[in-house]
C-alpha cells in the first residue's frame, strides 16, 4: 500500500522512446505514480477501464485511434482528466482545441513535434499539470458547453437588477484605506461613460471562454481584452474558433490595433497585451521585453496593470477558471485607480479554482457567478 496516497498515472503514446521519457519524469514523484502505458486509442481505452488511473496524459496524434477520438470514446465510456499532448502546428493546435471542448483539462505543447528529443523543456509543466489534473471533478469535464447560438437580449439583461454585490458586506466591514473609494465607485458606476471589458483566465478557460464569448451580442458597447494562458501558436486558432462561433468579432491581437467596440483581442502567445493612447485612440501594444510573471505571458497582471493607468474608461474586469493566482495583484491596481466593477467565476463550474479564488481573497470582487451567467452579467454593467 506504499503507493495508497499517490495519483495513478497513465501515460498514452505510440513512441516507446516518448513513453519512456514521460515515466522518467515522474520517478521519484511524490504525488504521482505511473501504473500503466499505452500505445494508442485505442489500447488507452482499454487500459483506463483495466487500471482505473486518476489522470491520463495522452498524445494528440497516434496510428489506429488518435488522441481525440480516444479521448471522446473516454469521456463517454470511463470519463478521466486527461491532458494532451500536442504539437505545434496549425492542425495540432486545432486538434488540441478541439480535444479540450471534449473534455481534456488541458494540454502541453511538445517542444519539436511528435518526438521531441527536448521534451525536458517541458517537465515542469508537464508534471504541475499532471499532479493538479488528478483533482479535477470529471463531473465538471463532461459539462456540456451552453447553446452556442443563444446570443443575450440586451435589453432585458440591462434591466435586470436582482443580482446583489458578494462583498457589500465585507467592503463595508473593512477598515483599510481604499475601501470609501472602492464602495464610492459602485456608486458612480454610469452608464454614459466608455467602458473596457478585460477577461483573464488559465486552465479551462478556452471552454470557459466559448460559454461567455458566444453569447455576447454584437452590439455590445465596449472592446474587450483577453489573456488566456497559452503557448504561442493556439491563441490563433483559440481565436479564430471563438470568431466562428460569436456574434462578436474575436482576433488575435496584433500591434497596432486600435480598439474597437464589439471587438475581442486575444493575447497572442508568447506576448503581454498592453494599451497606449495614440491622440484619442487606444492601440494595443505587444510586449516581450517584460520577462513572464509566474512564468505566463502573456499575463492577466501585466494587462490588468496596464490598462490600470487608463482613466479614459470604466472597466469590468472578469476572471475565470485557472491554475495560480494570476490577476489578483493587478485587480488591486484596477481597484485603486478609476471606476472597476469586477467579476470572479464560481467554484462550481471552473475546471481549476485557483485565479477566481485568489481573486476573491482580495475582496474586492464585486459578483461572483457560474460561468453561463458571466456574459449576462458583463452585459448588465455596460450601458
Amino acid at each position: 500500500m506504499e503507493f495508497s496516497n499517490k495519483s495513478k498515472l497513465l501515460i498514452v503514446d505510440d513512441s516507446a522512446f516518448m513513453r519512456k521519457l514521460i515515466s522518467d519524469f515522474f520517478e521519484g514523484n511524490s504525488k504521482v505514480e505511473v501504473i500503466g502505458i499505452a500505445r494508442n486509442g485505442k489500447d488507452a481505452i482499454k487500459k483506463i477501464q483495466q487500471l482505473k488511473p486518476d489522470v491520463v496524459t495522452m498524445d494528440v496524434e497516434m496510428p489506429e485511434m488518435n488522441g481525440l477520438d480516444a479521448l471522446k470514446e473516454i469521456m463517454e465510456v470511463s470519463p478521466v482528466p486527461v491532458i494532451m499532448l500536442s504539437s505545434t502546428t496549425v492542425s495540432g493546435a486545432e486538434n488540441t482545441l478541439s480535444a479540450i471542448e471534449n473534455g481534456a483539462v488541458d494540454f502541453v505543447a511538445k517542444p519539436s513535434g511528435t518526438i521531441s528529443l527536448d521534451l525536458h523543456k517541458i517537465k515542469e509543466e508537464l508534471v504541475h499539470k499532471v499532479e493538479q489534473a488528478a483533482h479535477v471533478p470529471v463531473a465538471k469535464l463532461k459539462k456540456p458547453i451552453g447553446n452556442k447560438k443563444t446570443v443575450l437580449d440586451v435589453a432585458s439583461t440591462n434591466n435586470k437588477s436582482e443580482s446583489t454585490p458578494l462583498n457589500k458586506t465585507i467592503l463595508q466591514q473593512r477598515t483599510n484605506k481604499g475601501t470609501a473609494n472602492i464602495i464610492k465607485q459602485k456608486s458612480t458606476w454610469s452608464n454614459t461613460s466608455k467602458k473596457i471589458v478585460l477577461i483573464g483566465t488559465s486552465t479551462g478557460g478556452p471552454r470557459a471562454l466559448q460559454e461567455v464569448i458566444t453569447k455576447l451580442p454584437e452590439t455590445i458597447n465596449a472592446p474587450i481584452l483577453i489573456v488566456q494562458h497559452m503557448p504561442a501558436g493556439f491563441t490563433k486558432s483559440l481565436a479564430e474558433r471563438l470568431n466562428n462561433l460569436s456574434k462578436i468579432t474575436v482576433k488575435e491581437a496584433e500591434h497596432g490595433d486600435r480598439l474597437q467596440n464589439g471587438v475581442a483581442y486575444i493575447a497572442p502567445g508568447g506576448w503581454h497585451l498592453k494599451l497606449q493612447k495614440i491622440g484619442t485612440n487606444f492601440e494595443i501594444q505587444l510586449d516581450q521585453q517584460e520577462p513572464p510573471r509566474y512564468g505566463h505571458r502573456p499575463a492577466v497582471d501585466v494587462m490588468f496593470e496596464n490598462v490600470s493607468k487608463f482613466n479614459d474608461f470604466d472597466k469590468i474586469a472578469v476572471i475565470m477558471t485557472g491554475m495560480g493566482y494570476d490577476g489578483s495583484k493587478g485587480l488591486i491596481d484596477l481597484k485603486q485607480n478609476g471606476n472597476v466593477t469586477a467579476i470572479a467565476e464560481s467554484a462550481d463550474t471552473c475546471i481549476v479554482y485557483g485565479m477566481p479564488k485568489a481573486a476573491v481573497e482580495t475582496q474586492l470582487v464585486d459578483e461572483v457567478v457560474a460561468v453561463d451567467e458571466i456574459a449576462q452579467m458583463i452585459m448588465k454593467y455596460l450601458p
